[in-house]
């Protein structure tokens, strides 16, 4: 019998360890020295919250899953049934298969395929790979369309400094404008974060935070978009490529811990933002047998 995650994958390269999962592409471990980077769980359980699943072809919502194309109205299936949208793409629960494997990475392929309310053929695969205090990780598109398709990619990572209480970690996050939403979490508009309490590039205590918000005009930092500082100095750190011009932060204090419950968060890395097959930002469209690769990755900073 496997796990509801399906097979393992784990990955090792000195002290850096990582599981990956078959179903949605998962990240389900990452540790360094024996210190978890992401929030872990168990190989019996479905992800909570989503915790470090892929989101292809586009992450976050749909507004009522309906979007337009070419004058026709398209319509997705209903997947946040709470809020009436479409939620977390089209692979959450897809088995992923094995392309190629080594001690210290693994390639995972699945297929997207046409369906109503995406009528497109795509083959996609993610790559993770241990690095220097590091995991980096890569996602490959191809369109088998006969038409160019629209596609966006998050990702659903808990960072978290394993040894020490969320509680205390403080948050950065370098962006400069914040997605307002609705009761139903929809984008309504694009705003400043200067001068009101979503600026978050000097900082600020997890403890303090309430967050289920999107944040655009990144200005990373090395690549750093966001990080998490414990008190000794140590850091995790989001690293997003170009592409990734978005971050999705959301605090949660449910989140299974010890056989209880406590406070994560979760800082995904996003191409585009919550309703981009409405709103076209940060969409990116693949022409006919055409690729797209992008990537972004989780570092570890001990001073």
């Amino acid at each position: 019998m496997h796990p509801p995650t399906g097979r393992q994958f784990e990955l090792i390269r000195g002290t850096a360890k990582a599981t990956i999962t078959e179903v949605a592409g998962g990240l389900r471990s990452f540790s360094i020295d024996g210190v978890d980077l992401i929030e872990p769980f168990g190989a019996d359980c479905t992800p909570p919250f989503g915790d470090g699943i892929v989101l292809v072809p586009w992450p976050n919502r749909v507004r009522d899953g309906r979007w337009v194309l070419d004058g026709e109205t398209l319509q997705l299936d209903i997947t946040e049934v709470a809020h009436g949208n479409a939620l977390h793409g089209l692979l959450r629960h897809a088995s992923y298969i094995v392309v190629h494997q080594s001690p210290a990475m693994v390639t995972l392929a699945a297929t997207v395929f046409p369906q109503h309310g995406y009528p497109f053929h795509l083959e996609t695969t993610v790559t993770y790979e241990l690095v220097d205090n590091a995991l980096t990780v890569t996602h490959g598109f191809r369109n088998v369309s006969e038409t160019k398709a629209p596609v966006a990619v998050g990702t659903h990572p808990f960072l978290t400094i394993g040894d020490v209480p969320t509680e205390t970690l403080v948050l950065t996050v370098h962006a400069a404008t914040r997605f307002e939403v609705d009761a139903r979490l929809n984008p309504v508009g694009q705003r400043p974060v200067e001068g009101s309490d979503y600026d978050l590039r000097a900082g600020r205590r997890v403890a303090d935070l309430e967050l289920d918000d999107a944040f655009g005009d990144l200005a990373t930092v090395d690549g750093v978009s966001a990080s998490l500082r414990a008190p000794d100095g140590r850091e995790v750190r989001l690293v997003q490529d170009e592409s990734h011009g978005f971050v999705q932060v959301f605090t949660t204090r449910i989140f299974p811990k010890n056989g209880g419950h406590g406070l994560a968060i979760a800082i995904e890395p996003m191409t585009a933002p919550p309703d981009a097959f409405n709103s076209g930002i940060g969409l990116h469209w693949i022409e006919p047998d055409d690729t797209w690769a992008v990537s972004w990755g989780i570092q570890y900073y001990r001073p």
